[in-house]
């Protein structure tokens, strides 16, 4: 063999080992950061991720009608009572004035009972009493001069038996036109009266009800907050009871999460949490639960029957901040660590 080819074999040689012992130091070394990766590094720490919230107030009113202008806008801060939006309704101004008008009529009949009987007739009653009475009087004169001529012989008994007939006549007529007097000078009767007294209530009752549909055409903020959301344009018709625009009561903010129920053993009624709030650079703050409710079946995070466990059932948290944060908007997420 030459002596180039003895050298060329070990030249070969050599890199076959440094091959090998390289490939054995790469094993060796991927190996050692295993074992360290599994020594000293921890999995990654659970995270139950929730969100702000604030109550939401809706303005709404009992009288349909179309915006004609809104007082405020998408942001603005109102305080309770602030007009916010004024809703025009012809409709109800009309059925205003109906009822205004029934009132009047109700009201100039219920003047009429309480006036009594007109004076001229009044003053015909009593014509008819002193006719009734001159009446009696005559045929009272006359049947005494009858009882005398019986008692003398010179008229017979029928002559006198007429003479008291017309007489009693004329007593019952007195008596019926004195009644009829009486009548007219009390008036209306107790229950016509009430009735034309009950119609006035009626027909007032039906101008309260269409002026409390008016109160609404100038709705007002029923809380102290902000304006979340405006749904009409100015213009539009709007229907009994439809929402206008609604308010964010920013005082009073909480926080949510749905957690697996296996936590709930940290998150109790009462208890306080400490949650990071990322948006506000990652601030932390004290939380304290005030409610806890089942989600319902339709909300079960994982089936894991099959695998010989339990179904894990998923629960709402919510708790409100310890300390205000202004800067808390709703919509902001909300990260707890167990």
């Amino acid at each position: 063999m030459a002596e180039s080819d003895i050298n060329n074999n070990a030249a070969v040689q050599r890199e076959t080992r440094v091959l090998m012992w390289s490939l054995l130091a790469v094993i060796v070394i991927v190996i050692a950061l295993a074992i360290i990766g599994l020594v000293f590094l921890k999995q990654p720490a659970d995270i139950i991720e929730g969100q702000a919230e604030a109550t939401s107030v809706n303005v709404s009113g009992k009288l349909p009608g179309r915006i004609t202008a809104f007082y405020v806008k998408e942001g603005d801060m109102v305080k309770t009572g602030d007009t916010l939006v004024h809703i025009h309704s012809s409709l109800a101004e009309a059925k205003l004035m109906q009822a205004e008008g029934m009132k009047t009529a109700a009201e100039a009949m219920n003047q009429k009972v309480d006036a009594g009987t007109r004076v001229q007739i009044i003053q015909s009653a009593e014509g008819l009493v002193a006719q009734a009475a001159a009446a009696r009087n005559i045929t009272h004169k006359t049947y005494q001069r009858m009882e005398n001529l019986y008692k003398e012989g010179v008229i017979s008994a029928q002559k006198r038996d007429e003479a008291k007939a017309a007489y009693d006549a004329a007593v019952a007529a007195e008596q019926t036109a004195q009644s009829q007097l009486a009548l007219a000078r009390a008036g209306a009767q107790k229950e016509d009266k009430e009735s034309a007294a009950a119609m006035v209530g009626v027909a007032q009752g039906g101008v309260d009800e269409v002026q409390s549909l008016l109160e609404d055409q100038y709705l007002v903020a029923p809380c102290d907050g902000q304006i979340d959301q405006i749904y009409p344009e100015p213009g539009e018709l709007v229907s009994l009871g439809a929402p206008i625009m609604s308010v964010l009561k920013v005082a009073d903010k909480w926080v949510t999460f749905n957690v697996r129920e296996e936590y709930l053993n940290e998150m109790r009624l009462g208890n306080k949490i400490k949650v990071m709030i990322p948006a506000l650079d990652k601030k932390e703050t004290d939380v304290e639960i005030y409610y806890i409710r089942d989600m319902g079946s339709y909300a079960t995070w994982r089936a894991t029957k099959s695998t010989g466990e339990w179904d894990s059932r998923t629960f709402q948290i919510k708790a409100r901040p310890t300390d205000t944060i202004a800067d808390l908007h709703p919509g902001m997420t909300v990260v707890y660590r167990p």
